[in-house]
């Protein structure tokens, strides 16, 4: 679990720097800032995207997952609690820029979906090799900076994710080793990736996609890749 928390402290460390210096930033700055890490967020997709190399899994877990999001509808669930916590703690939501559940929910997935998270995980669980997750806490500190400068607090909440979230990835690696062969990793990693484009499109307000509702596709690859 070392590498979930030094991750963990990176973004938040990363974060807490970017709410500092937020207030120096003008907003059509901002504006673009957040361009920019949409597109960023899109090529990040587009390169997991092509590590999938069985289609009709990638089909049957965006389609089946979604259909679970959506019957949960995990993404209304999600976004209600983090209103009330936003109620309860912001005073004056007029001269926000973004909105809590914004930040949290944009960081939560661009820091834990993709294949350095995946495959770092699955290296430490595994084999106790920190190295990746090492490498993925230096950027999610350069990029939690550029997000909470831009998205506010919503970010360095998103630490508890990351805490959760890996950890719990760590677990399951050691878990359930036998089914996490190259080819389910490189099918979650695909799914992810497109759940990561999702995120890049949102950021660029070209969609409006109930982004926690495609996170059960994620894991649908481990059951999936048993039978195809």
């Amino acid at each position: 679990m070392i590498g979930t928390i030094v991750n963990t402290l990176s973004v938040l460390i990363g974060s807490s720097i970017g709410l500092f210096i937020n207030k120096g930033i003008p907003e059509r700055i901002s504006k673009q800032m957040m361009n920019a890490l949409g597109l960023c967020s899109i090529f990040i997709g587009i390169q997991g995207a092509f590590k999938g190399e069985n289609t009709l899994v990638m089909i049957l877990s965006m389609v089946i997952g979604v259909f679970i999001g959506e019957t949960l509808d995990i993404d209304k669930h999600v976004n209600h609690f983090i209103y009330r916590l936003e109620a309860k703690f912001v005073k004056d939501k007029n001269n926000q820029k973004h909105s809590i559940a914004d930040g949290l929910i944009t960081s939560s997935l661009l820091f834990c979906i993709g294949s350095m998270t995946i495959v770092g995980c699955l290296n430490a669980g595994l084999m106790g090799d920190y190295t990746m997750l090492f490498t993925k806490s230096t950027l999610d500190f350069c990029s939690s900076m550029i997000f909470a400068s831009t998205l506010g607090i919503g970010v360095l909440l998103s630490s508890v994710f990351v805490l959760v979230y890996q950890g719990g990835l760590t677990l399951l690696a050691m878990l359930a080793a036998p089914l996490l062969t190259t080819a389910t990793i490189n099918e979650m990693t695909c799914v992810g990736s497109l759940v990561i484009i999702a995120t890049g499109l949102n950021l660029l307000k070209i969609t409006n996609l109930k982004l926690m509702n495609y996170i059960p596709a994620m894991f649908l690859p481990i059951i999936l890749c048993l039978f195809m």
